[in-house]
């Protein structure tokens, strides 16, 4: 890094999950290549897990050093301790720069810790929320927030209809919003994002204009976010980051050497990539079905599956099928997306599998479980057209006929040439929306800008 003026210092703080700290750490990359010195504050249990270049990584006490979420084993539990723990060793490490030549500037935290604002302005510094989400699932929760919505939603009649969203259906409506007693510690987390945001100094959301700027702008006198994303490695976008090929943070020892070999023997767009994520759980029926579904299409897959999941694959399975597929544990997603082999990406529509998916034109079928997912694949099918949304049954499984069915439209029919032609499309929008002079590079650096003359007033 060749910028010698300080542009000033950001410390970044992420929710101790894989989905939070990657879209985090892509932001710290990004303000990192435009001169911002950039400290990601990460949890003592997770900090040995990332590494990336020009970022400073600092630990931060959530209360459970040694094993982190699953040590404290409650959601209640963990957020409280988190809160008191992190608020006092998060106040430690902007006092530890205050007397240096690069104290804080602004603290970006995660909008699932509004904690972390208190302590920014405690400290007399600037503090932004990272919304994590779709602007579209933002806006929902934004108006039960403010009272302009109220739970649980049952829009089971008609669609619920709200500014800048298409209709949205019961079965697409986020499942703390359906069934609000079913996660209640997870539906307070995802409230208390916006209890004190009318204090912040900037909201950002890893989404883009093109993407869904309508979405935003319907809500915008609620929740005023600068929309900055696809927060994706810049290797598979713009080039701007040298070397900038992951995200440089795996919770999880990837197996992407073995994962390329195999690949690299398969033909062009002849393999479906199958992965949930780092949080969601199948059954052993849904499990099952899958295994059956990809066994009976006769096509070429790489499913991943958590080490934690492995003893749910049917073993007759894993004997059966060596010639048309893998199964290993986890990888590097973004490589594997980007291989020409990969022709489809199963996925439970996450956002930012879902922002990887569309970044680099990959057409998707959607099997999404909870939360915002169900959201999420109501707009991969039917707003953007990249993919289609696998049917559950009364008991809530996809089966093997329905999943075998999407595979063949996205991979086979005429339906999929569509989609292959949508997905191109939106791939070269995200691209154009973090490069140079795009609607999300544009927002960074009025950032970046208001950071200069932050650290000029104060010189």
């Amino acid at each position: 890094m060749e910028h010698k003026q300080f542009k000033g210092h950001v410390i970044l703080l992420p929710y101790p999950s894989q989905g939070h700290i990657n879209p985090l750490l892509q932001f710290a990359k990004r303000l990192a290549s435009k001169g911002v010195k950039a400290t990601l504050a990460t949890t003592h249990y997770t900090f040995n897990s990332i590494c990336a270049a020009h970022i400073g990584v600092e630990p931060i006490s959530d209360g459970f050093d040694e094993g982190g979420f699953s040590q404290a084993g409650n959601v209640d539990f963990y957020l409280k301790s988190f809160k008191e723990e992190g608020s006092r060793s998060l106040s430690q490490l902007i006092q530890k720069f205050k007397d240096s030549s690069t104290s804080v500037t602004c603290v970006v935290y995660d909008s699932f810790l509004p904690w972390a604002l208190d302590v920014a302005k405690q400290h007399g510094i600037y503090g932004a929320s990272f919304f994590t989400n779709s602007a579209a699932v933002c806006s929902i929760f934004s108006r039960i927030h403010h009272g302009r919505l109220a739970l649980p939603l049952t829009p089971e009649s008609k669609p619920l209809m709200l500014p800048g969203l298409p209709p949205l259906n019961f079965r697409d409506l986020p499942t703390f919003l359906r069934f609000p007693d079913s996660y209640p510690a997870y539906l307070a987390m995802k409230l208390s994002q916006y209890s004190n945001l009318n204090e912040a100094d900037w909201v950002f959301d890893n989404t883009f204009e093109d993407l869904e700027g309508k979405e935003a702008k319907g809500v915008s006198e609620l929740w005023q976010a600068k929309l900055i994303g696809p927060m994706v490695p810049s290797a598979y976008l713009d080039e701007r980051i040298k070397g900038d090929r992951g995200y440089g943070s795996s919770l999880w020892k990837p197996l992407s050497g073995e994962c390329m070999e195999w690949l690299e023997t398969k033909p062009s767009q002849s393999v479906v990539y199958i992965s949930f994520g780092s949080m969601v759980s199948l059954t052993e029926e849904e499990t099952e079905e899958i295994a059956r579904a990809l066994e009976e299409s006769n096509l070429h897959y790489l499913w991943i599956v958590r080490e934690t999941e492995q003893k749910k694959l049917p073993k007759w399975f894993l004997e059966s099928n060596k010639e048309k597929g893998m199964v290993v544990t986890w990888c590097n997603q973004l490589e594997m997306l980007a291989h020409p082999a990969v022709g489809c990406f199963v996925t439970h529509c996450g956002w930012n599998s879902t922002l990887e998916g569309l970044s680099l034109g990959v057409p998707m079928v959607g099997v999404p479980k909870w939360a915002d997912q169900l959201t999420d694949a109501k707009f991969v099918e039917e707003i953007w057209g990249i993919g289609v949304r696998a049917k559950e049954d009364e008991e809530g499984v996809v089966r093997r006929e329905e999943l075998i069915k999407c595979l063949k439209e996205v991979m086979e029919g005429e339906r999929g040439k569509d989609i292959k032609s949508n997905a191109n499309k939106w791939k070269e929008l995200a691209k154009k929306a973090i490069s140079e002079g795009g609607s999300s590079d544009e927002c960074i650096n009025k950032f970046v800008q208001h950071l200069m003359a932050i650290v000029e007033q104060i010189n």
